[in-house]
């Protein structure tokens, strides 16, 4: 009796099924891959407090730094530790205090290269509204906020982290404001 082969829809399945399975176990191993971080916490000097250190009283309104670029942006002042979400008017929509990390960029316009929901940051913080800007000394610095709404600990001796934490609603301000592409200019 000649051997009986098998019809071809079944090849088609079993190759479909082999392909997924490989698929899956690849999106897997990619996932428990290296993953940039972006925590964020006050410099190493400072101490962490409940609100984050701002140069001006909340209740007033803080002005946009001179020479931050025209245009819908957002601004980071390093020394007034201060975020302002610029509109296409030259309108500040939005501004508050921020709790820097330990590397900061330069001065200069970045542009918005990535976003990420959700992640752990390196201070073992879950954070969200991740969103990525710049690389100093090897580090990524992004926008993020604590998924609880705590201020960030104290880094680790000698620790490296380039995230910009801020309050939870403001993290929710940057992330609708901060689509792929959008400038950031950073100021002293």
């Amino acid at each position: 009796m000649p051997a009986r082969r098998l019809p071809s829809w079944a090849w088609v399945t079993g190759l479909t099924a082999t392909a997924l399975v490989l698929v899956a176990m690849l999106a897997v191993k990619a996932d428990k891959g290296p993953q940039p971080t972006a925590s964020a916490s006050p410099k190493p000097s400072a101490s962490a407090s409940a609100k984050p250190s701002g140069s001006a009283d909340e209740s007033k309104p803080v002005a946009v730094p001179d020479g931050s670029g025209t245009g819908r942006r957002i601004v980071y002042s390093l020394g007034q530790r201060r975020v302002w979400l610029v509109d296409a008017s030259d309108a500040s929509r939005r501004t508050f205090a921020v709790w820097p990390g330990t590397v900061s960029p330069a001065p200069a316009t970045y542009t918005i290269g990535s976003r990420r929901e959700a992640a752990t940051g390196s201070d073992g913080v879950e954070i969200e509204h991740i969103v990525y800007f710049a690389v100093a000394s090897g580090v990524n610095v992004a926008f993020s906020n604590a998924v609880d709404g705590s201020s960030p600990p104290p880094p680790a001796s000698g620790a490296q982290t380039g995230g910009v934490r801020m309050r939870a609603d403001d993290g929710d301000a940057v992330w609708k404001f901060a689509t792929a592409g959008t400038r950031v200019t950073v100021v002293k």
